[in-house]
């Protein structure tokens, strides 16, 4: 089974325990979602870790889910599965990657009119909604059934729950909302929740959270949003709608003596969330989105409320714990100890090494789209100490070598002369990104590369080599003397292609000895190095740098979402490269030749 297929299935488990008992089994419910969602982004197919008797060492993966997919990988079958799914219909599944349903809805559907196969299941519905069966149905109603009918229509036109958004994606979608929102004189201030807030890769639905003593007011500003496709829900102090892209947005407004409250509540993960709660019962408090519960000596219950995330934390007597943490990764034992790390900080970053201009270098992949003043301008208004230009290697079957020479020695030249131009403003580095060819060769000659400060090195092609080959490939091309950085490390793409696979031990020690650094790409199909090897190298000592890998400007900004990458990996200061002075960087570049 591949990694999406055993990710539908630990979600279906979850989906069976709701339908259940979900305050019963909240615990499982929880496991088997976050398992799902650390099996999303893992850059490892479990089948390959089980034959190597390393499935232990993917995240969210405990002791009771490890031994049901040994079950699984061995018989192909698990009978604890077997057993939970028993009194499920199979019918109940399909419906839910259809906006409005949950587990609970579709069973009841399902149940009531006796929808048994999967396969037509959502069609079977929309022909029971159309001959308007479903609104005397209790619990439903007239704008229920309209409701189910349009969200099958808009499933069928491919807007459906799985179908995720990159975390860019998603972020420049809720900014543009808050902005909208704070246009309202009635919004004091508004913010992403959940796994948004988390800056995790990619993003289902976009919760978002309004500051406001007049929630009425603010819910019709809301659901008045110029991008509205439709309304799927207004109530007192939530709304729902979705936009034009297909995308649904969930607004919830909190008065601002109750905003730090909710705001915890609806930002960390589940098993972030269920740990605090039963750190807060060892103290005698309840938690809730509301506030903290107490009793006091004889019996009375008080609810305080906070304003602040911080005085929430406070109250608990723990630190304040950055949203990208809160996954139950040992954060909330650190934050008793006010022990937490101080994580990377985008203020930090004195430069950005990947930079793809326009100069006519005839590369083997796409040329950039502004040219070299253009970006300099760029990075000199993001205050930028340094820089490096790191256009694709010439191509390699269209050149000699000779010309490669005579190619790489006029833009070194050139790039000469604009570091005099712009000497009192920024430092300018001559990097190239460099493919490791499949045989672990680099794609210019010794020749081509003495002409530059350092190499980032990268995988661009032949992506199917098993994880020996490409672990032996990757470390040839990385062993060069000017090879420093290697490129976004995995090659995945979202919605595109998988990360290849490498022993990341073997790397990582690799590069801890011989002083390589490890990219993250900021670019917004990429984020790449994901965050779970982040904080892996991370507590190997092994060096990182962030970079946005940039073919125009505009996207120079993305530097935030490497970030991102590095907050979630745990990464600090002293982690990432390019948080060094270019004295340190061009020294570091030096060393090893």
């Amino acid at each position: 089974m591949t990694n999406i297929e055993i990710a539908r299935l630990l979600r279906n488990i979850a989906a069976a325990y709701i339908i259940k008992n979900e305050k019963k089994f909240r615990f499982q419910i929880t496991a088997y979602q976050k398992a799902a969602d650390m099996i999303d982004h893992s850059v490892s197919e479990l089948q390959d870790l089980f034959k190597e008797n390393k499935l232990d060492t993917l995240p969210g993966i405990g002791a009771s889910i490890k031994s049901h997919l040994e079950e699984l990988f061995t018989h192909g079958k698990v009978r604890h599965f077997e057993e939970v799914l028993q009194d499920i219909p199979e019918a109940i599944f399909p419906l839910l990657d259809v906006h409005g349903f949950g587990p609970k809805k579709a069973y009841k559907l399902v149940s009531e009119y006796k929808l048994s196969n999967p396969e037509t299941v959502i069609a079977d519905l929309e022909k029971i909604a159309q001959k308007g069966k479903i609104a005397g149905l209790e619990g439903f109603g007239e704008k229920s059934e309209q409701d189910i009918i349009t969200s099958i229509q808009e499933y069928w036109l491919g807007k459906t729950k799985a179908s995720r958004m990159v975390l860019p994606y998603a972020n420049e979608l809720a900014k543009r909302m808050v902005e909208y929102l704070m246009k309202s004189k009635f919004v004091l201030s508004a913010c992403a929740l959940g796994s948004l807030r988390r800056k995790v890769a990619t993003i289902g639905d976009i919760d978002i959270a309004a500051v406001s003593n007049q929630p009425q007011a603010v819910l019709d500003h809301f659901v008045n949003f110029p991008g509205k496709e439709r309304l799927i829900e207004h109530g007192s102090m939530t709304a729902s709608i979705l936009v034009s892209s297909g995308r649904q947005i969930d607004l919830m407004v909190a008065s601002p003596e109750g905003f730090g409250s909710l705001l915890q509540h609806f930002t960390g993960s589940k098993a972030h969330n269920i740990h605090l709660r039963e750190y807060a019962l060892s103290k005698g408090l309840s938690l809730s989105e509301y506030g903290i519960k107490e009793k006091n000596e004889i019996g009375e219950v008080r609810m305080e409320k906070y304003d602040t995330e911080e005085k929430f934390y406070q109250a608990l007597g723990l630190s304040w714990i950055p949203p990208e943490i809160r996954e139950n990764t040992g954060e909330i034992e650190l934050a008793v100890k006010h022990d937490l790390p101080k994580l990377i900080e985008l203020s930090e970053i004195k430069g950005d090494l990947h930079l793809h201009s326009s100069y006519p270098i005839q590369p083997s992949h796409d040329l950039g789209k502004s040219s070299m003043q253009e970006i300099i301008e760029k990075a000199i208004s993001l205050k930028y100490e340094y820089m490096g230009f790191s256009e694709h290697n010439p191509s390699q079957s269209k050149h000699k070598l000779q010309q490669n020479i005579d190619i790489l020695g006029k833009r070194s030249k050139f790039i000469d002369l604009l570091k005099s131009q712009y000497k009192n403003c920024i430092q300018i580095f001559s990097l190239l990104e460099i493919d490791i060819l499949p045989n672990g060769n680099l794609a210019i000659d010794n020749q081509c590369l003495e002409l530059l400060d350092c190499a980032i090195v990268s995988v661009h092609s032949a992506f199917d080599l098993d994880k020996k080959t490409m672990t032996k490939r990757v470390l040839k091309g990385l062993s060069h003397p000017k090879a420093k950085i290697l490129g976004h490390p995995t090659g995945r793409l979202f919605n595109q292609r998988p990360g290849y696979e490498l022993d990341w031990d073997q790397i990582f020690d690799f590069c801890k000895t011989n002083k390589k650094a490890l990219e993250i790409n900021s670019w917004f199909l990429r984020l790449d190095l994901p965050d779970i090897l982040v904080r892996e190298a991370v507590k190997k000592g092994v060096t990182l740098v962030i970079n946005t890998d940039s073919h125009a400007v505009s996207q120079m900004d993305f530097m935030e979402y490497g970030i991102s990458v590095a907050r979630r990996g745990w990464a600090k200061n002293n982690d990432i490269l390019n948080t060094k002075t270019y004295n340190e960087i061009k020294e570091w570049f030096r060393g090893g030749e």
